[in-house]
């Protein structure tokens, strides 16, 4: 039987990338949907769930996609929504790729820091889809974070938010100078560079004269880098007695870890794939 995966996108067009990803994990039939509302969801799957008997339905499944992780989320509500009984399928949630690009910064953070219990970690531009997703995973893998913005309101909101969907503490706080940035990673072990694309957050002069800093992760491949002085294609190259991954370094792992949890849907017919799940599989992909 061939293996259905419904693509389920909030924005018009429905992502290409998404697509040509899950064809290259070997999806067999890909059936794309944009615009989609939470409300227009339940036909959708129905039409998934019912031209497969309870047995088979483990040959289809979800993935939510889309650039926004709001639009994204309340579509995965209607869907958990949806399914009834042994009616329901795996879903893999990924809007605006926050989950896999998280999930792989953070797996390759603590294997360079060789664990984040009680370290000092900050994330900059800590508000986007990465970053907060990031900053929750830092924190529930024992670092102490400081979750950076360059509005104080809009980083303590997304901390209560972090708060109330993975039980993270997360400590809200701006950055709006090199010497404010400067300031707030005083002390701090890590850094992940989450911010909208081809702007810097962290100037070279400022990371490479605080001793205590680390590991420094950037997510941003557009020019110009996040932190600057790190390349797109560094994966945990050693510089000023410190481990530095750049965009295309999270990358590499983030595709893996993608294309396999798209492969594991199918395993299953009931298991959503968020945050956490993709998480466990970005980790035991640092070991293969």
């Amino acid at each position: 039987m061939k293996k259905v995966l419904l693509q389920l996108d909030a924005d018009e067009h429905p992502s290409v990338f998404d697509a040509v990803t899950a064809l290259d994990a070997e999806v067999d039939v890909l059936l794309r949907h944009g615009s989609v509302r939470a409300e227009s969801v339940q036909p959708l799957i129905h039409g998934l769930l019912f031209t497969r008997g309870p047995e088979e339905l483990h040959h289809s499944a979800v993935f939510i996609g889309g650039s926004s992780v709001t639009a994204g989320e309340a579509i995965l509500e209607a869907v958990k929504a949806a399914f009834f009984g042994p009616f329901c399928v795996s879903v893999l949630f990924d809007a605006n790729g926050c989950n896999t690009t998280a999930a792989a910064a953070t797996a390759k953070i603590a294997a360079a820091a060789g664990g984040l219990e009680g370290k000092h970690a900050v994330v900059l531009g800590g508000t986007g889809p990465v970053g907060c997703r990031a900053a929750a995973l830092l924190a529930k893998e024992g670092a102490q974070v400081l979750l950076a913005s360059r509005t104080f309101s809009r980083a303590e909101a997304t901390a209560q938010s972090l708060r109330e969907r993975f039980g993270a503490a997360v400590r809200p706080v701006t950055a709006t100078s090199p010497e404010e940035t400067r300031r707030i990673l005083e002390g701090a072990e890590v850094v992940l560079a989450a911010g909208a694309a081809g702007v810097t957050l962290l100037p070279e002069s400022v990371w490479t004269s605080l001793p205590e800093l680390k590991v420094l992760a950037d997510c941003n491949a557009v020019p110009p880098a996040g932190i600057e002085g790190i390349k797109p294609g560094w994966n945990g190259r050693e510089r000023e007695g410190k481990i530095l991954f750049g965009a295309l370094g999270i990358g590499e792992l983030k595709m893996r870890v993608h294309k396999a949890c798209l492969k594991r849907l199918f395993e299953a017919g009931d298991r959503i794939w968020d945050a956490e799940e993709v998480f466990v599989e970005a980790r035991e992909h640092m070991t293969t």
